[in-house]
Order: C-alpha cells, then structure tokens, then sequence
C-alpha cells in the first residue's frame, strides 16, 4: 500500500504542476495548491484505491466480460461519483475554503463525473478485463497523470456567482 499511495502522492504532484504551468498558466506555482493536492494523492487516493480495488472482483464472482462490465458499473456509477466528491470537498475544506464545499460540489461535481466516465469507462473496462488484480492499480496510474491533471483543473476553477 505504501507504494501506490506514494506513486499517488507523485502522478497528483506531476498533475498538479502540469495543470499550472500549461492549462492555467500560472505566471508562477502555488505551492500551497500543490503541497495539498500531493498530500490528498498519498493519505487519500492511493490508499483508497488500494482497498477499493480488491472489492470489485470479491463482490462479483462472474467470470469474463460479464464480470468486467459489472464491476465497471461499480467502479465508475457507485465509486467514482462518490470518491470524486469526497475529494473535491476535502481538497476545499484543506486548502481553507470550507465555505466553498458546496458551492465547489454544485459547480464541478457533475462536470468532473463526465470527464471521469469519459477518460475512465474505457480503459477500466479494459483494466478489469485482462489486468490481474494485483496490477490494476498500477494500469490506473499510467492513465492517472492525466486525470489528475483534469481534476485539479476542476478542482481550482474560481466557483462563479450564481
């Protein structure tokens, strides 16, 4: 557990960065953001991802592709819209915007679900499919990088007036 929670800690820094230096193209980095998004990648998401992902293949003892699509409809409609608000809220709540949870969650929430179905459904199918299940966290952390660059482009977006 130890390494993917460190390797999680690494893709959300390197995510992080990316996401500030070329999608906002911040004139320098927030440290802050960065040290609280990389904190989040090692208490949260590795660890997190670690137990998740050895429940899928317990809960649903189909074999082949049935088995895969239905632990795909875990993974992606019952985990990832609940893990994705839990670490948009506690990314706010760290980063001293408790305030702004909510109005975070109603702004982004639904948006960054879509983006993760998009990115995700495919290659978790695919994942879950052929990958043994002690090497599926590692497959997630070569399409992570990317995800973490979009989820922390969601994550810090200005929440707009209503």
């Amino acid at each position: 557990m130890l390494t993917k929670a460190v390797t999680s800690a690494l893709l959300t820094f390197i995510g992080d960065i990316i996401c500030q230096v070329v999608i906002d193209q911040a004139p320098s980095l927030d440290v802050k953001r960065t040290f609280v998004f990389t904190l989040l990648g090692l208490v949260l998401v590795g660890p997190t991802l670690h137990f998740w992902y050895l429940h899928p293949s317990k809960l649903v003892p189909l074999p082949g592709v049935s088995g895969t699509l239905v632990c795909l409809l875990l993974d992606q409609f019952l985990f990832a819209p609940t893990f994705i608000g839990v670490f948009l809220s506690t990314l706010v709540t760290l980063e001293g915007r408790p305030s702004q949870v909510v109005p975070k969650l109603q702004q982004e929430w639904f948006s960054a679900v879509l983006a993760n179905w998009k990115l995700w459904i495919p290659f978790q199918f695919l994942n879950f499919l052929f990958v043994p299940q002690q090497f599926q966290v590692l497959a997630a952390n070569f399409v992570s990088l990317a995800w973490n660059v979009i989820l922390s482009f969601k994550a810090h977006k200005e929440i707009l007036p209503k």
